[in-house]
């Protein structure tokens, strides 16, 4: 599939999106393995285990908090893949990188990357407000209160309905969010693509290859979950992992 993309100030970006086989993904795995396998890949890592613990010490006592905590971890955390993205993107050209080398990723086009950011940081904000109008609307029970939970706890505080609300609605933003995001840090680090370029290349990499679009969602949640399980340490490679995986991704679907 070709495609022209007309930026808001008039740039086009020519993409080809092309498709790949249902089981691709394991490959873009595989070659992230083989790219993370350096101390810099970890340093990411450590860095990201370090963020998750910060937001789990200062919003871990309310569900208005924790909706907020990982919602803003999961779909901010793409655009702390630019280092990674810029390592492999190196590696591919038989280039050498280090973690100063890789902060390049975050300065190459800066403005499309706060801006992809601050899309993302506004989905974040659309799940904390919908999954409150969907507890009264749908479920017709009040949101948990702040003062009552901050001293109550989560557990204590929360009921079925209410958690229901928040994956329900974490589930639906996820899925638009991974449409938007699967090859858009890529392209904006490497074609210097506009925010709105990049999401709507990766809207057409997805659609264009749905099989293969379902395996590497699935892969992409059973490797955060492992991450999340033990107290977020496993996120010191798995992080990392899809960073890199992400970059091959790109390289094979859009030439």
């Amino acid at each position: 599939m070709d495609a022209t993309l007309v930026s808001s100030d008039g740039r086009n970006l020519h993409v080809d999106v092309l498709h790949v086989s249902v089981f691709r993904p394991l490959t873009w795995l595989h070659r992230g393995w083989l790219d993370m396998r350096r101390p810099a890949s970890l340093a990411y890592g450590a860095l990201i285990v370090a963020l998750g613990w910060t937001l789990l010490v200062f919003c871990g006592t309310h569900p208005y908090f924790i909706a907020a905590a990982i919602s803003g971890f999961l779909l901010v955390g793409p655009v702390m893949s630019a280092g990674l993205c810029e390592m492999s993107r190196r590696y591919s050209q038989g280039r050498s990188a280090n973690f100063d080398e890789s902060l390049d990723g975050f300065v190459r086009n800066p403005h499309a990357l706060f801006e992809f950011g601050a899309i993302l940081a506004g989905c974040a904000v659309v799940w904390f407000a919908v999954s409150a109008v969907m507890l009264g609307a749908v479920f017709h029970i009040a949101a948990p209160d702040v003062r009552e939970t901050l001293y109550r706890g989560f557990l204590e505080s929360t009921n079925r309905s209410q958690v229901l609300a928040y994956i329900a609605v974490g589930g639906v933003l996820a899925v638009a969010v991974f449409a938007l995001s699967v090859v858009a840090i890529p392209l904006i680090i490497d074609r210097h693509a506009t925010a709105g370029q990049a999401m709507r290349a990766s809207v057409k990499a997805v659609f264009s290859n749905i099989p293969a679009m379902i395996v590497w969602s699935a892969l992409i949640l059973i490797l955060t979950i492992i991450g999340y399980a033990p107290f977020l340490g496993g996120l010191l490679f798995t992080a990392p992992l899809l960073g890199h995986a992400t970059w091959h991704a790109y390289k094979d679907m859009i030439r």
